[in-house]
């Protein structure tokens, strides 16, 4: 067989304002591009020391398992629960969109008996519904919820649900996938056990890494399981071997090295900004963008109180095509937004400003282009 006549590979230069990736901006680019070293490199291992401390910042939790899993969030997600479920434990599972299902869908795949609320589409969870739940099963060993529902743009009250949890004895896995950088995400002062999120989204990083944190609870639920994590990949005992303590840094896997140069970089960029700057920006762009589309005659899916300034969902105009206009705003003006998932597939359109792509100029330009299409 011949080599196939192909040449290298050059993206266009897109407006990224859907729901993840986000922009990546050059500094994160630049980063990645560094000199490749081994994963085990003493210099390698110290850049890992300062990536799982700016990690803590972001998460703002003193947690000292704290650190990138080496996959995308949904292996976050799976980390999470293969490690603090086991078969025959019930977990209350908040589902309210997509991503609920899918915490859903883990806690059937590692033998848990899910207990699940359930609320429409655009709303957040209901706290007394959780409530209510517990207090039919008191003796659930977990509370799973989303707390920024990327499919929709609902936010959850993550420290009210996890009182609950508390309350009775149960620990708390949250989704924040979208929300780390973009919102108020407090993991200590809430009492969150075990944090998921993305590199892609409000931490403006490439896709590929999922940052995750443990509390001291969380890790006392691992130590004291009955069978094995039944992944041997996302088994945190065996993880910590080579995130764990520095001086004694153990081969588990090849780290993807360039890819956490870029996150470190990106974490630095948000302890330059500030994680409060972080969140106040990304709040008062979205009133910008909400005031755009409003003047647009569009309509929000999520209401005020619980919006995700981050993803803005807005129901399509009655008469337009849907694929039509993102084709459009894809082919004539490089810009990319999000199509509905799952019962909004075909009904709603999902606009994100999140990381560095939550910016004036981005704002402008995606209204302006919004409008010609329309």
């Amino acid at each position: 067989m011949q080599a196939p006549d192909i040449t290298s590979f050059i993206p266009p230069l897109r407006t990224l304002m859907g729901p993840g990736p986000s922009d990546v901006p050059q500094r994160v680019l630049d980063a990645m591009a560094r000199p490749t070293v081994g994963h085990l490199d003493p210099a390698f291992v110290g850049m890992m020391e300062e990536t799982k401390e700016l990690l803590r910042y972001a998460f703002q939790t003193e947690n000292a398992l704290t650190m990138p899993v080496s996959a995308p969030g949904s292996a976050g997600m799976e980390m999470c629960f293969v490690n603090l479920v086991e078969a025959g434990d019930k977990v209350i599972v908040c589902k309210n969109g997509v991503f609920g299902g899918r915490m859903l869908e883990n806690v059937k795949r590692v033998g848990g008996v899910p207990i699940v609320v359930e609320d429409a589409w655009g709303a957040p969870v209901d706290v007394a519904k959780v409530e209510a739940a517990f207090a039919a099963n008191p003796d659930a060993k977990v509370l799973a919820f989303v707390h920024a529902e990327t499919s929709t743009g609902a936010r959850s009250d993550a420290q009210a649900l996890a009182a609950i949890a508390h309350k009775y004895g149960a620990l708390v896995i949250a989704d924040c996938v979208t929300s780390l950088a973009g919102i108020p995400l407090m993991v200590d002062e809430w009492e969150l056990d075990a944090v998921y999120s993305g590199s892609q989204k409000c931490l403006s990083c490439t896709p590929g890494l999922s940052p995750v944190t443990f509390s001291e609870r969380a890790i006392a639920k691992l130590k004291a399981r009955k069978t094995p994590v039944q992944s041997w990949f996302l088994d945190l005992n065996l993880v910590l071997g080579y995130w764990g303590s520095a001086g004694k840094r153990t081969y588990h896997h090849t780290a993807p090295v360039n890819t956490l140069y870029g996150l470190h970089e990106s974490l630095v960029i948000l302890a330059e900004e500030g994680i409060e700057h972080s969140w106040a920006r990304h709040a008062d762009n979205h009133v910008m963008l909400r005031d755009g589309f409003e003047a647009m005659g569009l309509k929000f899916v999520v209401e005020e109180n619980y919006r995700l300034p981050q993803l803005n969902t807005v129901y399509i105009p009655d008469g337009v095509d849907d694929a039509a206009v993102r084709a459009r705003l894809l082919n004539e003006f490089n810009l990319e937004i999000g199509a509905g998932l799952g019962d909004l597939a075909g009904k709603v359109w999902r606009f994100g400003l999140m990381g560095h792509a939550s910016s004036v100029k981005n704002i402008d330009y995606c209204l302006s282009a919004l409008k010609q299409v329309l």
